[in-house]
């Protein structure tokens, strides 16, 4: 197996609710909710940079496409971090977010290792973390 990931894909109480949150409250392209034709089937997907994908799928269609039973939600085991090129760059997304119904567990501040991050939840409680690492240059958008 090569070290790869293609798809990141979150498991979600109402879809609808989360595309509003991700397209609408975030601004990310998509086409939408697509495969409702089939049952189980309804997904949205959002294109995060080359050959890397954010998938939101229902959580009880997850657990069935999966074969495994549908647990209750569980914030904390994982962490989607989005890193941006400058400092102010990471309230900037922060305040975006909670425009768009994000909870703020950790508001951005200074890092132990010399960034700065913050920390949101999107409306199912996925955990966001927001930084700005100077030992890890980015290119400005």
């Amino acid at each position: 197996m090569k070290p790869r990931i293609s798809v990141i894909t979150l498991g979600v109480d109402s879809l609808e609710r989360a595309l509003a949150f991700y397209r609408d409250g975030l601004g990310w392209p998509t086409k939408g909710i697509v495969g409702r034709e089939f049952e189980h089937g309804a997904v949205v997907f959002f294109d995060l940079q080359p050959h890397l994908k954010l998938a939101l799928f229902a959580r009880t269609s997850l657990a069935h496409d999966a074969g495994v039973a549908a647990g209750a939600a569980s914030v904390g085991e994982c962490v989607l971090s989005h890193n941006v090129a400058a400092r102010q760059e990471v309230d900037q997304v922060m305040l975006q977010a909670q425009a768009a119904g994000a909870r703020i567990p950790q508001p951005a501040r200074d890092t132990f290792w010399g960034g700065y991050a913050g920390y949101f939840q999107d409306p199912d409680g996925h955990l966001w973390e927001v930084a700005w690492n100077p030992k890890w240059p980015l290119p400005e958008d």
